[in-house]
């Protein structure tokens, strides 16, 4: 199996794409050692040492490493950890995350962020996940790089929300899920 590395705009992100997709269901980022529980590949990566955060997708790892460590050790190192759990066929996830809801206004709200949302997003280490949808208005949480970038919010409003309001009409707004809480 072949692993393909991107490096993003921020020298610290670095994406890994393997041949073949992880059998998971959206995106989980993962940054402590409680998250870590629920990735045996995260804990690896993290195991390597000067990582700082997993973000894992169907068809991308995106490692955040700190600026002591070097791509030029850890690359090869994070290719092997990703080769050795597509080998043994290892659980990359063992805790479920919960799902959102599955009628057909979500469904094409996810399919429509996947194909054009969601490629952009990766490039740049980060990732969005539906959160819930309520009177038109749609929570999501950007998560990876993009939770922490100055430009989430316009990203929120000029990328995602532009774009599903314009083929999705019954997306009126689209805001943080902090803002829902």
């Amino acid at each position: 199996m072949l692993i393909k590395t991107e490096n993003t705009n921020n020298p610290d992100v670095r994406n890994f794409y393997p041949e073949e997709k992880f059998n998971i269901k959206g995106s989980v980022e993962f940054t402590d050692s409680k998250s870590l529980r629920k990735s045996p590949l995260a804990e690896a990566i993290f195991d390597l040492g000067g990582v700082e955060s997993v973000l894992i997708t169907p068809d991308m790892v995106s490692v955040t490493k700190n600026n002591r460590a070097s791509w030029e050790d850890l690359s090869p190192q994070i290719m092997a950890e990703i080769l050795d759990f597509a080998a043994l066929g290892g659980e990359i996830i063992t805790a479920d995350e919960p799902q959102g809801d599955t009628d057909d206004l979500m469904l094409k709200i996810n399919g429509l962020i996947s194909a054009r949302i969601r490629p952009a997003l990766n490039k740049d280490g980060g990732d969005i996940k539906l959160k819930k949808f309520d009177k038109g208005i749609l929570f999501v949480e950007l998560t990876g790089k993009c939770a922490g970038c100055p430009y989430a919010m316009r990203t929120l409003k000029d990328g995602v929300e532009k774009i599903l309001r314009t083929y999705i009409p019954e997306v009126l707004e689209v805001k943080p899920y902090t803002e829902a809480k």
